[in-house]
């Protein structure tokens, strides 16, 4: 799944358009890696999303296309 997707649809960011534009800003991070909104995200992953001056880093956990709002804490794990 697309990164900028996957922010959206855990609910770590709220709008797919600012999840996009914070990694097209390299404010995110897979696995250490710059991500771009395009690039491929997987169970295991680490990811660093800096926002707000506040560093957030997570641990993918599943992915789904779609989330009910009580099972989208369930898609990470903060680290």
């Amino acid at each position: 799944m697309r990164v900028d997707k996957y922010l959206k649809v855990s609910r770590l960011i709220k709008r797919r358009t600012v999840a996009s534009e914070a990694c097209s800003s390299s404010r995110v991070t897979i696995n250490g890696k710059v991500a771009k909104p395009s690039s491929e995200v997987k169970a295991g992953d680490i990811l660093e999303i800096t926002l707000g001056g506040k560093p957030l880093r997570v641990e993918v956990l599943a992915v789904s296309e779609h989330v009910q709002k009580a099972a989208a804490e369930t898609l990470y794990r903060v680290i």
